[in-house]
This record gives C-alpha cells, structure tokens and sequence, in this order.
C-alpha cells in the first residue's frame, strides 16, 4: 500500500466557478487531446462514431436543472475531474505504489509501468475521478497537466493545465493553495469556496465557488407597447384605418 506525505511542500489545485461555466466542453476537448499527445499512454478512443464507442475522459462536464426554494430553475455546469484529495483513498488502496501524491505540489498521479489494472483506486474514489483504460489496461486520470506546467520550452501563459488554458468563459483557475495571495486562495475566501462531498473526509484541494443568487424582476411583457392601439379616436388616416380595419 502507499502512503500519503503528512504535508506538501505545495498545494497546486483548481478552482471551478459554476457560475460562469457555461457548458460548452471545451476543458473536456482539449484535455482529451492533450493527454492522448503527450504525458503516459494515449488515451483511448475505440469506434468513436460506431455503434459501441469506448474511450477514456480525465474531465467530463455534466449539466443539472436545479429548482431554488425562490426564484426560476437554472442550468447548472458541473465539471469534475480529480480533485487531487490530501487524504486521497485512491492512493492509499494502491497494492503496488502506482499510485501515489507527489511531495513537492501535492498532484496525484499514477505510475502506469506499476499498474495492473486491479481498479481498486477507482472503487475506492467517491468521485468517480478515475478511469480504467480498455487499450491500454491501465488506470488514467487528471494529472493536472503536470507536464505543462513545469515544461520550460513553453511560454510562461501555456505552463497550465490545458483545461484552464483553453476555458473560453474564466471559469478555471490554477494556482497554490499553499499561497494565501495565489489568486486560488483569495477566489476562495471571497466567494466561500466549498468541497465536493465534504462528509467522504478526502480534503479535495480542488474547489467549486458556488452559483451567486440570480436577481428577480417582476414579469415584463415586452409585446404590450407594441398591443396598444394606434389611436384612441379616428381623428388622423391611420386611425381611421384600423376602425375600418376593425368592421371587416
């Protein structure tokens, strides 16, 4: 079994901001094509417009209608992908070490020459974090780009992961949660960021800032100004018109 550093030297992770996420799949695309180029075995994409598609995602979207107690219904975006746990289970059930949480930035990653493909990481994730590959047999997941963002032969704006490279809306962010003034840190402490599932006890490094409340109007009919009539009395040609419109 492996076991879990008592403290990182870093704390990379994401912050998510399911208000401005807009759905659009883009994170989910250019994860995809980055990790099926570049760091560990490709990514798998078997009969893709067949009739029995298989393949591997590290980050997917889903999208909820969600009811308040006051107000309209509102579409909800949920990206999910690792959350890179302090006290991540995946690692911990780990029989032979592939998997394990790095001490200097607290990523964690898989050592896929070591995995055998036993899947108990993937039982032991409450996040559904984790993906059996069917090619290769081994197990992916979100490595945070830990090949972008120490990559020295890119430019200094591309050394994040793809997903918060590519986000059209804003609505990743990157940093070091270690770091109070890392804009992480203070995306959190402004907008109350919170955990996914906090009763699993994981401690996700990644986190979600919450949908801020939608304002509420009164009920505008924007059709009524152009319902009224043209004129009260007949007195010009075109109310006259519309009176003997009216009789036909």
């Amino acid at each position: 079994m492996t076991t879990l550093p008592e403290k990182t030297e870093r704390k990379l992770g994401l912050v998510i901001d399911l208000d401005t996420c807009v759905g659009c799949h883009a994170c989910v695309v250019s994860c995809k094509g980055w990790n099926t180029e570049n760091y560990g075995a490709p990514l798998a994409d078997v009969d893709a417009y067949g009739q029995n598609p298989v393949g591997t995602f590290l980050n997917r979207v889903h999208s909820y209608e969600v009811t308040p107690e006051e107000g309209t219904p509102q579409l909800v975006h949920f990206p999910k992908s690792c959350l890179h746990c302090e006290d991540a289970p995946c690692v911990t059930v780990c029989p032979t070490g592939a998997s394990y949480k790095r001490y200097e930035d607290g990523i964690v990653l898989v050592n896929e020459s070591d995995c055998i493909g036993c899947g108990l990481c993937a039982w032991a994730c409450p996040y559904g974090a984790r993906e059996m590959d069917s090619v290769e047999k081994v197990m992916k997941k979100c490595t945070l780009c830990v090949d972008r963002i120490y990559n020295e032969n890119l430019e200094p704006d591309d050394q994040i992961p793809a997903c918060v490279r590519t986000c059209p809306a804003g609505a990743r962010h990157f940093g070091d949660f270690n770091d109070p003034e890392s804009q992480v840190s203070k995306l959190v402490t402004e907008r109350g960021g919170i955990d996914l599932m906090p009763e699993q006890e994981t401690k996700p490094v990644n986190k979600y800032l919450p949908p801020r409340p939608k304002d509420t109007l009164e009920e505008i009919d924007i059709l009524a100004p152009l319902l009224k009539p043209v004129a009260e009395k007949p007195d010009t040609f075109i109310g006259w018109l519309n009176k003997q419109l009216d009789k036909i």
